[in-house]
């Protein structure tokens, strides 16, 4: 008896959303959704590990994966590049197990094309004044690193109905249960057509 094939879970929000910290939950509670290990060609970080974190690789490399086809998609943040690769998250699927990409939108955009059967959610904030309290809350910007995390956060927003699912981190352990009902197939009353998401999103890319 075949297999049945896994299901590609791509999940983005804006800075500041949550969104690390709901998929780090959301993992530790399913533990059948694999999480897809990034490649990076920055540097590694004090803690972090090779192969668990990231994929760290120099630049020739990473160059190389590009040429032969190895990323689903792959994008370059600052002076650095960062890509999803394509075997790991196939592999992973033809096991028969649900896979998770944390990336952004414009990666989102190039998984949906290169495989359009993944369900795609967003996470957004309940406000922007949520997500400024949020941000500051980190404590480690100043005033002008904050004021320009916050205006490229709105416009991350600005892409919300691209995806399938979108939920509201409003409330840690709501948002959680919403995401966690949406990867057992159970969140059709979260898809981004519902009554009143639209008015929300109106007041959240509202110019303050």
């Amino acid at each position: 008896m075949k297999k049945e094939k896994g299901k590609l879970f791509v999940i983005s929000a804006p800075s500041g959303a949550g969104k690390t910290s709901l998929v780090k939950a959301l993992l530790e509670r399913e533990p059948h959704l694999r999480f897809s290990i990034s490649y990076t060609t920055r540097k590694m970080r004090p803690k972090e590990e090779h192969g668990r974190d990231y994929f760290f690789v120099d630049h020739a490399a990473f160059e190389k994966m590009v040429s032969a086809g190895g990323f689903l998609e792959h994008a370059k943040v600052f002076d650095n590049y960062y890509g999803t690769p394509k075997k790991q998250v196939q592999d992973i699927l033809d096991n028969g197990e649900h896979v998770i990409l944390e990336i952004d939108w414009q990666g989102a955009q190039q998984i949906r094309k290169a495989m359009p059967e993944c369900a795609s959610i967003f996470i957004l904030p309940p406000s922007q004044a949520e997500l400024e309290k949020r941000l500051r809350g980190r404590g480690t910007d100043g005033d002008d690193v904050i004021a320009r995390r916050l205006r490229d956060s709105v416009g991350d927003m600005t892409h919300w109905d691209e995806f399938d699912f979108v939920v509201i981190n409003d409330n840690f352990d709501r948002a959680l249960a919403d995401l966690t009902a949406i990867v057992n197939g159970k969140g059709d009353n979260l898809s981004r057509d519902r009554p009143g998401l639209a008015l929300l999103a109106k007041s959240l890319l509202a110019t303050r």
